[in-house]
């Protein structure tokens, strides 16, 4: 069995890892000034944000058409037929069906497809467990499981700065980002579980108090002193990011994992000033071989 996801569920691995896990990461598209980059191969996060500070256009984004899909899955089917295709929530990217509808193009390959509802490393998670349970042997239904308990336990909040990325995106009501812009409130937001949107969780006035907001949050969902397993993501702001690991670091007994760059797709549509936290309860991944 081999592993398909998309760029957007943020893997924390390099080449190598990826390679010996058996994953194959499709790319998302960004498009700035009229000129489209394939996220991870022909752009990076330092050239992303170099050319969006000096632009006034706002940029676009797309997922991988199902004929890219279809391409990965016959590759990985000449040797391998069984895939497990795993992608960042269809309630907020087309990727999901992308992705199932380039099965239908590959039917030499037997594609199981699951949408995790969520996205960045709340998905890529899930995405590297399947692939080490693969790697251990495991079948598909048990492999399903542990992916769902650790989705099931997995979390993401995220604040920002500027909410006009947000507002061009039409990722929340352009009347209610507006009225938050002029009152430099700064929105908490989630990811629910049920469709996998977007979810305002609250609101603070100023950017560190919702700093400590969203670390708060997580005290809603775990007693203080918890294990738990945590990574940061940020847009283009390491300094609000170090600042987010702190407070949560005072809070809870916490297994991290490294500071991180989101997605270039997903920071097309929150801007440079994103920051944001991916966290479970540590016995969630006890099982992970």
């Amino acid at each position: 069995m081999q592993i398909v996801t998309d760029s957007g569920t943020d893997l924390d691995l390099s080449r190598e890892q990826l390679n010996e896990l058996r994953i194959h990461v499709v790319p998302l598209v960004v498009t700035l000034d009229g000129k489209s980059y394939r996220e991870g191969l022909d752009i990076g996060p330092d050239h992303f944000y170099t050319l969006l500070a000096e632009t006034d256009s706002l940029p676009t984004t797309s997922q991988p058409s199902a004929g890219d899909f279809a391409a990965v899955y016959e590759e990985i089917a000449a040797t391998d037929p069984e895939i497990l295709s795993i992608h960042m929530s269809s309630g907020l990217s087309g990727t999901y069906e992308a992705a199932r509808a380039g099965a239908q193009l590959a039917p030499m390959a037997d594609v199981t497809h699951l949408d995790t509802k969520t996205l960045s490393a709340a998905s890529g998670w899930q995405v590297e467990a399947a692939a080490r349970a693969a790697k251990a042997g495991w079948a598909m239904d048990r492999i399903l499981q542990l992916v769902k308990t650790i989705g099931d336990a997995t979390e993401s909040v995220y604040t920002l700065k500027d909410l006009k990325y947000l507002i061009h995106g039409g990722r929340i009501s352009h009347l209610k980002g507006l009225v938050a812009s002029v009152l430099n409130i700064k929105p908490l937001i989630g990811v629910e579980k049920v469709n996998g949107t977007y979810v305002q969780l609250g609101q603070a006035r100023a950017f560190k108090r919702a700093i400590d907001s969203l670390a708060n949050h997580l005290l809603g969902q775990h007693s203080a002193g918890s294990p738990l397993r945590v990574q940061v993501l940020h847009s283009n702001d390491p300094e609000g990011a170090q600042l987010l690991q702190d407070a949560i670091d005072r809070r809870f007994d916490c297994t991290w994992l490294p500071i991180g760059s989101i997605s270039l797709v997903l920071g097309a549509h929150t801007g440079p000033s994103m920051v944001g936290v991916a966290y479970a309860a540590e016995s969630a991944f006890a099982d992970v071989p």
